[in-house]
C-alpha cells in the first residue's frame, strides 16, 4: 500500500498537489531529498516541483495555446481511502479567484483553491520512481479524515469498542489498497495491539499508517485507550499480555 503517491497522467488528469521550487531559506518539504526537517514545521511550501517533474510540465504546457498565459492548478477534490484525490489541469492564470493561492515555480505558476492550501501544504510534484512508469505523482504528508461524515456510536469493552471502529470507519479505508487491520488483543494497562493485514501487510508505508492514522483515531475515540501498538510482526499465537 503506497500512503503517499498517486500517478497523474498527463493533461486533465486526476492528480496530487504541487510542489514549488523552494526558495532560499524556506524550510524544505519532508519528501524533498535529503530533508530532516519535521512535517510538522509550520511554515513548510504548500508544494514543491522537482527539475524533473518541472520539465514534464513546461513540456506539456508548450503544446497548450497561448502557454506563457497558463498556469497549473491543482485542486483536492475527494478522497478515496486513505488518500486525496485531485484534479491537475492547465488555467489561465487571469482566471485566478481573489482566495486562490498563486505559487511561482521556477517557470510556471502553481494555483491552489484556498481550500486545498492545508491539505497539500508539504507536498513534492515529481516523477514515478519506478522505471518506465508515466506520468507524475504528488507525494503529499497530509491525509484526509477517514471519519468525516460517520456516526459511530461505540458500546461495549475496549476491545468490542477497538473492533466496532476497526469494522465501521478503519478498515473501509484501508480497503482501498487491498488491506485490513485487525485487532490482536488488550493487555491489562490498557494497550491495544492491532496488527495490518492484506495488501497492507509488509507494506513500507503500513507502520506510518498505524501510527499516524489508526493510533490517533482509537485514542480519539476510545479514551480509555493507553497506547496503540503495531503487532504486524509479531506472530498470532497465545500470549499472556492479550486478554
Amino acid at each position: 500500500m503506497s500512503a503517499d503517491t498517486e500517478t497523474i497522467g498527463s493533461g486533465s488528469a486526476p492528480a496530487e498537489p504541487v510542489a514549488s521550487s523552494g526558495a532560499a531559506g524556506s524550510v524544505v518539504s519532508p519528501f524533498a531529498a535529503g530533508s530532516v526537517v519535521s512535517p510538522f514545521a509550520n511554515d513548510l511550501p504548500v508544494i514543491e516541483i522537482t527539475e524533473a517533474a518541472l520539465e514534464t510540465v513546461l513540456s506539456i504546457r508548450a503544446g497548450e495555446d497561448n502557454p506563457d498565459e497558463l498556469g497549473l492548478r491543482i485542486e483536492i477534490t475527494g478522497s478515496r481511502g486513505s488518500e486525496y484525490t485531485y484534479d491537475l489541469s492547465f488555467d489561465e492564470i487571469s482566471n485566478a479567484v481573489a482566495d486562490d493561492q498563486l505559487i511561482e515555480a521556477s517557470g510556471v505558476t502553481v494555483i491552489v483553491p484556498a481550500e486545498t492550501v492545508e491539505k497539500l501544504r508539504g507536498s513534492v510534484l515529481d516523477l514515478p520512481r519506478t522505471a518506465g512508469q508515466g506520468g507524475l505523482v504528488i507525494r503529499n504528508p497530509n491525509r484526509p479524515d477517514p471519519l468525516a461524515g460517520i456516526d459511530l456510536d461505540l458500546e461495549g469493552t475496549i476491545a468490542e469498542q477497538v473492533e466496532q471502529l476497526l469494522e465501521q470507519a478503519i478498515n473501509p479505508s484501508l480497503a482501498a489498497h487491498g488491506g485490513f487491520a485487525s485487532l490482536v488483543g488488550v493487555d491489562e494497562s490498557n494497550n491495544v495491539y492491532v496488527k495490518m493485514g492484506g495488501g497492507c501487510q509488509g507494506c513500507s508505508a503500513s507502520a506510518l499508517t498505524l501510527a499516524e492514522g489508526i493510533k490517533r483515531q482509537i485514542k480519539d475515540l476510545v479514551p480509555d485507550v493507553l497506547d496503540v501498538i503495531d503487532a504486524t510482526d509479531h506472530q498470532a499465537g497465545e500470549n499472556p499480555f492479550y486478554k
